[in-house]
């Protein structure tokens, strides 16, 4: 095909290959796009070999016309991980990271307009979503007749990840000079001191310009010493090599004599020749005696390798480890027991390994050692970390070569740092651009003249926008006479002032809480010329400290005030109430049915529950006001500076109201009610401890009076908790003294009018109390735990008594026993019912436990659990008060339940009132259902008896039959058994 001759492109590009040295692509004439040359096998053939040398070089090469690909090469896709249909007319800038795109962006535009354009970093989204940092070239060209972008770039990853390295070595550079409590000097080629950190200055005892005037610093050491450390120095000069583990005497201010131990390490200028001496002390005068005694260690060999910092190792002639010590676990990232008996070729790169096996090979030929193996080493985990060993031989007795033997170091931080060390003619400057803490110097009055790259981060101004303008505008208000006053101490002094903290303003506002040691500038006269300052972002910790403080006081779950918080606020209120002669309060809140609620649908919509219920109470309250809680279900409210007793009723009353608020749980409606006890200061209380306890005392009778109401602490309710005391002790003692008794109520079969069962009631009557009822005292045995040897009494007393009946010749009936939830929780309670049956010989199936509705809904996982073992004993089970808990048909009928009893406050009001009636009706149906026994409770009237009959309830139990009677009253109707109406 012939086309129009158009000129031709020029491609002259500048490439290295691996081996650092430089490749030029010769000028190549090339048909532009339209000449008149047929396209021939020759140019794709050039095309391939100018795209095969850039990428043997690691170049990608990349043309962009409109932001958008038109061509790709070979390696770019490589490295990109795309395909030419995923890149070829897409833009450009999708695949690069959001915060790069701009400079990416710009340079591009300078290429179109042919401006000079400099190597930039960017970094790009490969295709399996890693980032891939890129060192890249613009420049604008023609493609196909048209201004296209030309980019080529190289990978430089892993140069990033070394420089990181870099930072971190330096860091650990100027953690050394600044915070170890090691002393670090430097000496001159005459033992003058050119350099040394403060601790050096703790260890001698003198101060910084006390040291700073020695003409040497063999002036603190005796003559002894002082040839000693002159032979080490010298030794360290004419070797090149540092020197570790130094020990030595010197004489600290006031005479005292401190053991030293040092290392001495030359420092050489770029052409190596060394110019002066460094050194890390430590005070070993206390360790001295351990020291001595490691010394003295048959393992001083051993000792010496697993302490030092070089990586030491030996393998056999296989290569395979036979000891390592820690420091070459620590570079490669294995355990000891990891690296024994395998090959070292596992930790090499594969590239490196034959280098190390000339090396190995070179130290078995000639039994000398192989020094400055330089090699990539690769950590457990794939990591590659820069090498070097010194290699020697194992040898026999013979002077056979055994095995290897090799020390080395980690060099990746070494070689970037020695590098831009030897590079750099100010390492102190360089040191503080790299490290993490803000560094920054200002004149006398206060203005910029040096900043480091961490205080710009801080700050978050440009350095050219800092330098010259003053400190203050970066410093808030209130903290500017702070740093003042701070910056007049350091002048009039000339000392340090540390750890100063303000709060610095950033660029845009924001505020961040920072901490700074500032320092003295002095001329060559000691005069102070500025100041220096040191520090560090700490807001993060402060806000740490902070949550951890807000942790320490509030309730994790609502965000409210905690016991600790609460007590500590009441304390306050009532200093502050007793000063102004005011009044204040404390609201006990207890939530009701919560248990229920929480067992039943979970702990996490009681959770939520509880967080609703504080929100509530929180809005509820005027701002002064103080909700906190102290645990489970329990709240408890502030209110100063009452009034009057009125303005806590209101108070009350807008608890009760939001807290029977419906909320909606797991998609149930929930509601629940809250038990409120009020007490005051000073009438009730005039301390924290006493105020809780009244109106925690008040609560109870709250829950007493029904739940869902609120009581004020008064005298009468003192007197009762005396009275409950009273019961208590007697009640102890009830069941040794043989004061308790039981009753026995008939049950009733409808259609044969015959006694079928017979429930147990619990009577005590005390010689000093008189009859006390259930009611009062079930409650106490309850929660003094007197129930369990109670409850155990009453089983087997019933299952006695209903034996004895039926030796009398009477026919057999089931007992009926009520069982408490503390009993249902106690461990031994099947063994006790087990002991009664086999100690009366009664038959299991004559023996009915009876729970209530709200007991199984506790836990019903476990409810159904224990009452499952009770049943495959051969006991019925029945449910007591039904209609009346938090039940529900699905709940029902996991339980392995035999009886239900419809409770009485149903009855009471039939056949008149039509929604007791619809209750019941569904009950007798559910019953049926299920087939279930049903049993009303409290039948007193004809009307009423007529009315269950005729629905088909199967049993009746009330007063219009039998009351509660005596064991021998209870024969004598089982004589008869027939049912003859009480008038």
């Amino acid at each position: 095909m012939v086309v129009k001759t158009k000129p031709t492109i020029k491609s002259r590009i500048p490439v290295k290959n691996k081996a650092k040295t430089t490749v030029k692509l010769k000028e190549k004439s090339r048909p532009a796009a339209g000449s008149k040359k047929s396209v021939t096998s020759g140019k794709e053939d050039f095309v391939r070999l100018a795209e095969d040398i850039i990428s043997n070089v690691g170049v990608g090469i990349y043309v962009l016309q409109q932001g958008k690909f038109v061509y790709v090469s070979s390696l770019y896709k490589k490295l990109s991980g795309y395909l030419d249909k995923e890149l070829i007319g897409l833009k450009s800038l999708d695949y690069i990271h959001p915060e790069d795109r701009e400079i990416t962006r710009q340079n591009a535009i300078k290429a179109l307009k042919r401006e000079r354009s400099e190597p930039y970093e960017y970094r790009f989204i490969k295709k399996n979503g890693e980032i891939m940092w890129a060192l890249e070239m613009v420049s604008s060209v023609k493609y196909r007749g048209k201004r296209a972008v030309l980019g080529s770039f190289m990978d430089i990853t892993e140069r990033k990840i070394m420089e990181e390295s870099l930072h971190k070595s330096e860091e650990k550079y100027r953690s050394i000079l600044e915070n170890i409590e090691e002393g670090y000097a430097e000496l001159d080629l005459k033992g003058n001191l050119v350099f040394f950190n403060d601790a050096l200055c703790r260890i001698h005892g003198y101060t910084r310009e006390e040291t700073m005037k020695m003409k040497n610093y063999r002036t603190i050491m005796d003559d002894d010493n002082a040839k000693k450390m002159f032979y080490y120095y010298n030794k360290a000069y004419s070797t090149g090599q540092s020197l570790k583990e130094v020990e030595y005497e010197i004489i600290a201010k006031g005479g005292q004599r401190r053991y030293l131990e040092t290392s001495i390490t030359p420092i050489k200028d770029p052409k190596g020749k060394i110019r002066a001496f460094r050194g890390i002390l430590t005070d070993r005068t206390e360790r001295k005696k351990t020291e001595e005694a490691l010394r003295q260690s048959e393992q001083r060999y051993r000792t010496i390798l697993e302490e030092m910092d070089e990586a030491y190792f030996e393998v056999d002639l296989a290569g395979n480890y036979t000891y390592v010590n820690d420091a070459i676990c620590r570079l490669l990232g294995y355990p000891q027991e990891e690296l024994l008996g395998t090959t070292f070729r596992k930790q090499v790169n594969e590239e490196d390994t034959a280098l190390l096996y000339d090396a190995f090979g070179k130290i078995f030929a000639t039994g000398k050692p192989v020094r400055d193996i330089a090699y990539k080493a690769i950590r457990k985990g794939g990591e590659i970390r820069y090498s070097e060993i010194t290699g020697f031989p194992i040898q026999n007795q013979k002077g056979e070569v055994i095995g290897f033997r090799g020390i080395g170091r980690d060099v990746t931080e070494r070689k970037r740092m020695e590098e831009a060390l030897r590079q750099s003619e100010q390492r102190y400057r360089t040191i503080l651009e790299e490290m993490d803490e803000a560094y920054f110097e200002v004149d006398p009055a206060g203005n910029y003249t040096y900043v480091n790259d961490a205080i710009c981060r801080l700050l978050g101004y440009p350095q050219e926008e800092l330098l010259g303008t003053t400190f203050r505008k970066q410093v808030n208000e209130e903290d500017t006479a702070l740093l003042y006053d701070a910056f007049g101490k350091i002048f009039t002094t000339g000392k340090p002032v540390r750890d100063i903290a303000y709060k610095a303003i950033r660029k845009g506002g924001e505020v961040r809480y920072s901490e700074i040691a500032g320092f003295p500038i002095q001329n060559h006269k000691g005069e102070v010329v500025g100041f220096r300052g040191i520090g560090r972002d700490v807001t993060e910790r402060k806000r740490t400290e902070e949550q951890i403080r807000h942790m320490a006081t509030h309730d994790a779950l609502t965000e409210l005030p905690n016991r600790m918080m609460f007590s500590q606020m009441l304390n306050h209120a009532i200093q502050a109430a007793k000063r102004n002669k005011r009044k204040l309060a404390v609201l006990f809140i207890d939530l009701d049915r919560f248990k229920i609620i929480n067992d039943t649908l979970g702990h996490e919509a009681g959770d939520e529950l509880l967080k609703t219920i504080a929100t509530r109470f929180k809005q509820t309250l005027r701002a002064m006001d103080v909700v906190a809680r102290l645990g489970g279900d329990e709240f408890v409210i502030l209110v100063e500076e009452v009034e009057n007793s009125g303005q806590l009723v209101t108070v009350a009353q807008k608890i009760l109201s939001v807290a029977m608020k419906p909320v909606l749980l797991m998609g149930e409606e929930c509601r629940v009610t809250a038990s409120i006890g009020i007490s005051m200061y000073p009438k009730d209380g005039e301390d924290e401890q006493v105020l809780m306890k009244t109106a925690d005392k008040a609560m109870y009778f709250a829950k007493e009076e029904g739940k869902n109401n609120y009581q004020f602490y008064s005298e009468t309710m003192k007197s009762q908790s005396i009275e409950q005391l009273s019961l208590e002790t007697h009640l102890r003692l009830a069941l040794e003294r043989k004061e308790l008794s039981l009753n026995y109520q008939a049950k009733l079969d409808f259609r044969t009018g015959a006694i079928t069962g017979v429930e147990a009631l619990l009577r005590w009557h005390s010689p000093v109390l008189g009859d006390v009822t259930p009611t009062q005292f079930i409650p106490v045995a309850e929660e003094t735990g007197l129930i369990i040897p109670i409850g155990r009494w009453v089983i087997r007393t019933a299952c006695a008594q209903n034996v004895a009946w039926h030796q009398r010749g009477l026919p057999p009936v089931c007992i009926s026993v009520n069982l408490s939830l503390r009993q249902l929780r106690d461990e031994n309670l099947i063994e006790d019912i087990k002991t009664a049956l086999v100690d009366s010989g009664m038959a299991p199936h004559l023996l009915e436990l009876e729970i209530t509705e709200s007991m199984v809904m506790h836990n019903p996982v476990r409810m159904v659990e224990i009452l499952t073992k009770i049943k495959d004993m051969g006991v019925r089970l029945a449910i007591d008060d039904f209609g009346t808990g938090y039940s529900s048909l699905a709940h029902i009928k996991r339980f392995p339940i035999d009886t239900i009893k419809v409770d009485r406050s149903f009855i009471r009001n039939v056949p008149e009132d039509y929604e007791d009636k619809a209750i019941i009706e569904a009950i007798i149906s559910m019953g049926q259902t299920l087939s279930l026994t049903v049993v009303a409770e409290g039948v007193e009237t004809q009307e009423q008896m007529n009315y269950l009959k005729e629905h088909s309830c199967h049993e009746m139990q009330g007063y219009y039959f039998s009351k509660p009677v005596s064991a021998d009253e209870f024969a004598n109707l089982l004589k008869t058994n027939l049912f003859t109406p009480r008038t």
